[in-house]
């Protein structure tokens, strides 16, 4: 719910903890000054006093609205002052914005979550949705790829994941070192979507990371049989308002901010420039 109804009103937030995930990569615990609650694959804007804001999808539990986690790539001037942040600095968040992922569609599905790169903080916290409603599933498998092992964001969680009763889950680094210790597979991300436990005719996929992995992941699952309508995207690089007023972020006749950021393949398949 937005604060107070408006999509300006900042809501101060205390920074509780800082984690450093890879040397580029920062996750921030942080404690809203009030209850603060979203659906999986929204998105908020936080700020920094005097700096500026940029969108974010919290990677943390949306069933928890006391705190909530935000993992943020350095890759700009905003990005670079929100790594300078420390604990109990205050921040600020706008928000939630957008339209999350649709869970009630996958329920009684079988669905496979393809994650990479900082795509795993959206799909993260897709992920704890989805063990929440496990019971409600009739498959559920991962599938998640990053450039080395000192990339994966939650590597030891990712980890974990594999000795969840029900879940499939299959890792991959684009390569690896002797000494980096990987005993998982070692490709592109595409190399682990052959030999799906699904039924790609009827099976739903949801595909979140960098935009040249998304559309050759997309490619191969559609190879696989998977229906267009049936691939789901998050569409996050270009926004910036989070509002539909600035147009960064417009594809074709779609705001990601305010019309995604999620959205199904066949809705975007033909438009130009979706994966730049």
């Amino acid at each position: 719910m937005l604060t107070d109804g408006n999509p300006y009103a900042i809501r101060k937030t205390t920074v509780l903890r800082v984690i450093t995930e890879t040397p580029t990569i920062k996750t921030l615990r942080l404690k809203p000054s009030l209850p603060f609650s979203f659906k999986t694959g929204q998105f908020i804007e936080l700020s920094v006093p005097g700096v500026g804001e940029a969108p974010f999808t919290p990677s943390s539990d949306p069933a928890f609205s006391d705190e909530l986690e935000v993992t943020i790539m350095r890759v700009g001037r905003v990005t670079e002052q929100i790594h300078k942040v420390k604990k109990n600095d205050t921040v600020g968040i706008r928000g939630p914005f957008g339209a999350g992922y649709p869970v009630d569609v996958f329920k009684g599905q079988e669905v496979v979550v393809v994650g990479g790169g900082c795509g795993f903080a959206p799909v993260r916290s897709l992920m704890y949705t989805f063990f929440g409603m496990s019971r409600d599933l009739k498959k559920l498998a991962f599938r998640g790829g990053c450039k080395t092992p000192r990339d994966f964001l939650f590597k030891k969680e990712l980890l974990g994941w594999k000795k969840r009763p029900g879940l499939d889950v299959r890792l991959t680094v684009d390569k690896a070192a002797k000494t980096d210790g990987w005993h998982e597979n070692v490709g592109l991300v595409t190399t682990i979507l052959d030999r799906l436990p699904v039924n790609p005719k009827n099976a739903f996929a949801v595909v979140c990371g960098p935009p040249i992995m998304m559309k050759f992941a997309t490619q191969t699952l559609l190879k696989e049989g998977f229906r267009e309508d049936h691939v789901y995207l998050s569409m996050e690089k270009n926004m910036s308002c989070g509002i539909g007023k600035c147009g960064h972020c417009r594809l074709g006749t779609y705001y990601a901010c305010k019309d995604g950021p999620v959205f199904r393949f066949d809705q975007l398949n033909g438009l130009e420039r979706i994966w730049e």
